[in-house]
Order: structure tokens, then C-alpha cells, then sequence
């Protein structure tokens, strides 16, 4: 026959286990509140979460910000090198700036908007009519066929320098 000890003995130890899973439980409940996919209840069954699944969803919780604060701090950091690089950037124009306005006779060196405008008219004639002379609109093959070969004769980048320089010798010799 196992003897039991006394009823009163056991109190303070009973109590004791008590006040401990008290604790646990509502340590597992203020977890089901915080964690998002704590908070509702098993689709299945209706019933309240179990313990070992709270646990896992808080774990899958935590990995899921863990990764959300690392995707965020490259974030910052991308954004950190784009601002100094812009930084820079402005520094570099306001360099440019600055000597383009200590250069002599400056005032003098500007070009009007006028002018401007006149070269640009004078370039998009010139191409308008050799786009008229050369391509052929009558239908739309016989324009796509020719479209590609226009472009690269007549806007290559050689091409358009030589006739700016010519519409600006034709304004500068006007202009004087």
C-alpha cells in the first residue's frame, strides 16, 4: 500500500503548479493575439488553435519578418547609394554651372530661343523633304521597306552633326 502524504502538504506544491500553467496558458494566449495567423480559429474543426500549432505559426511568423526586415534594410541601402550617387550628381552640376557662368563674355554666347527654334525648323525641313523625296506611302509595304534604309542614311549621327554645323554656318553668316 503507497502512502500518501498528508492533503495539506501538497497544497503549496499544487498551487505552485498551478499559478505555472496559469501562466503558460495565458502566455499562449496573449501569443495567438499578436501573431496574425494566430487569431483565427481552426477552419476544420471550429476549435481553438493547439498549442504546438500556435507555436509553429509564430515561428513561421517570426521567419516571415525576419525576411521582411532584411528585404527592407536592402531597401535602405539601395537607397542610401542612389541618394549619394544623386549627391554627387548635383555636386557635378553645380560644378559645370558655376564655370560655365565664370566664363568670359558669357551674355554674349547665349543663343536666343529664337534661334534655337530656327535651327531645329531648318533640320526638320531638311528631313521632312528627303523623308517626302525618298519613301514611297503608297501603301504600307512599300513604306516599311523603305523607312529603315531612309533612317539609316539620313540620321546617322555623322549625318545630322554635318547639317547642323551647316544650318549654324548659314545663321552665323546671316547674323553678321
Amino acid at each position: 500500500m503507497i502512502r500518501r502524504p498528508p492533503r495539506s502538504t501538497l497544497f503549496p506544491y499544487t498551487t505552485l503548479f498551478r499559478s505555472r500553467r496559469d501562466a503558460i496558458k495565458k502566455g499562449y494566449d496573449q501569443l495567438q493575439e499578436l501573431v496574425p495567423m494566430c487569431q483565427q480559429q481552426d477552419s476544420l474543426s471550429g476549435y481553438k488553435l493547439s498549442k504546438a500549432t500556435v507555436l509553429q505559426r509564430s515561428i513561421d511568423y517570426i521567419q516571415y519578418l525576419i525576411q521582411q526586415k532584411k528585404k527592407h534594410e536592402d531597401d535602405i541601402a539601395s537607397l542610401k547609394k542612389e541618394v549619394m550617387a544623386l549627391q554627387i550628381m548635383k555636386t557635378n552640376y553645380e560644378q559645370i554651372v558655376q564655370a560655365h557662368q565664370s566664363q568670359p563674355n558669357h551674355a554674349t554666347s547665349q543663343l536666343t530661343d529664337e534661334i534655337k527654334f530656327c535651327v531645329f525648323q531648318t533640320i526638320m525641313d531638311n528631313l521632312f523633304q528627303s523623308f517626302n523625296t525618298n519613301i514611297s506611302v503608297a501603301n504600307f509595304g512599300e513604306l516599311s521597306a523603305c523607312v529603315f534604309s531612309w533612317l539609316e542614311e539620313y540620321c546617322k549621327p555623322q549625318t545630322l552633326r554635318e547639317s547642323v554645323l551647316s544650318i549654324l554656318r548659314q545663321l552665323n553668316s546671316q547674323l553678321k
